[in-house]
């Protein structure tokens, strides 16, 4: 698991986030900011689905043996894509699955109305993404300890009240579930404290984050697993 990493633990993520939703076998699932896989892996064997596993900056063909060595090369399709221009056809899937990548390209007002041309009625839609306790805005800046880490990009990690308000404004969903993670940070910083110890150069990659969520003790870190059906 350690080496598919590109975010904190997906598959516990993942795996609390499916409660709120009702996937079957042989449901056909966008994976969306699918990373090395892991994700997608989960998906086909778990649940039966037939995933196509979306990501820009993966190789198809890395994720491909990815998706062969973990037995599920004949239910996952890697494709190379951009969130913002996905090359599929409308109403082409019975749920789309998005774990820790939506902050970096769905924050913006008109990406849900877009986002749920490719499910079909009553598909659904789940995320979950890194969030605060209270958002910046209402802070009126990002907490020092948070800042010093990851800069600008927290202004992304909205509540997950924020989310229920933005998705169900549309009317395009009806919003199933938005809720922190419980104990999400303490999750956050054991991930990373087995990528500090067991990746190479993990102690100096991965110490900065280990410092943050120390520091922060759930006071405002945390994920926010958002579920929806199409209207």
């Amino acid at each position: 698991m350690l080496d598919l990493s590109m975010g904190p633990n997906p598959l516990w993520m993942l795996e609390d986030l499916a409660q709120d939703l009702d996937l079957r076998p042989g449901m056909r699932i966008l994976d969306l900011g699918s990373g090395k896989g892991a994700t997608s892996v989960f998906l086909a064997r778990e649940y039966g689905a037939r995933v196509v596993a979306a990501d820009l900056w993966i190789a198809p063909e890395d994720a491909a043996a990815v998706f062969a060595d973990a037995g599920v090369g004949d239910q996952v399709e890697a494709v190379r894509a951009d969130a913002h221009a996905l090359p599929f056809g409308e109403e082409s899937f019975d749920a789309i699955v998005s774990v820790d990548a939506f902050e970096y390209f769905g924050t913006a007002d008109n990406y849900l109305p877009y986002l749920v041309r490719f499910l079909r009625p009553g598909g659904q839609l789940a995320m979950a993404t890194p969030a605060m306790t209270r958002d910046a805005r209402e802070l009126g800046a990002i907490p020092s300890h948070i800042k010093d880490v990851v800069g600008w990009e927290a202004i992304a990690w909205h509540t997950a009240e924020w989310w229920r308000f933005q998705w169900a404004i549309t009317e395009l969903v009806e919003v199933t579930s938005a809720r922190l993670q419980q104990d999400a940070w303490q999750d956050w910083l054991l991930w990373t404290q087995a990528c500090a110890e067991h990746q190479p150069d993990g102690q100096s990659a991965n110490q900065p984050v280990i410092d943050m969520l120390t520091a922060d003790g759930g006071e405002f870190l945390s994920f926010a697993l958002v579920t929806a059906r199409k209207n």
